[in-house]
């Protein structure tokens, strides 16, 4: 009953993640990983955070270099709804999204930040944002924040946009 238990709550656990872009399917290895017990891997945890002022991104891409399209930001933002809304006041597993444009990073009300967002020095601007989006852990080491990132460059800065339209 246990084990049958464990197996669904991986299962689950697999599928949330996937939602975020953080996995694919379940495999030996990661059903074995996940069995053991949790621990922040020493590389991500200890890593300096890129600079408050720094904007480069690992693709080499710059939010200057897109053509930004809300519209397809908003169907990209489906799999950050999961996590976010763009409802001020509304928090979920992460904070609103509303306003977050030239917001402070870890500054919304009512939301436990973890304390690497909270003393990040971080102010949300769009190329900020588009550095962030694309590997969120290399950003804000110890960030909460699961998500694995948006490879694509245009889907950053699509999503941007629609950030930016306070999703309407």
């Amino acid at each position: 009953m246990t084990s049958t238990v464990a197996k669904a709550g991986l299962v689950a656990s697999f599928a949330l993640l996937a939602a975020c872009g953080g996995g694919g399917e379940p495999t030996a290895e990661t059903e074995t990983a996940a069995a053991e017990p949790a621990a922040a891997p020493a590389a991500e945890t200890s890593a300096a955070a890129v600079a408050a002022d720094n904007t480069e991104t690992l693709d080499g891409t710059t939010l200057a270099s897109m053509t930004p399209d809300a519209a397809h930001g908003e169907q990209v933002f489906l799999q950050c709804k999961t996590c976010h809304v763009l409802e001020p006041g509304v928090n979920r597993v992460g904070p609103s999204l509303a306003g977050v444009v030239g917001r402070a990073a870890g500054t919304v009300e009512g939301y436990s930040y973890s304390e690497a967002n909270k003393n990040s020095g971080i102010t949300w601007t769009k190329e900020k944002l588009y550095q962030y989006l694309e590997k969120p852990q290399r950003v804000i080491p110890g960030t909460k924040m699961s998500f694995a990132g948006l490879s694509k460059g245009q889907d950053r800065a699509d999503v941007i946009a629609y950030l930016e339209t306070g999703g309407s």
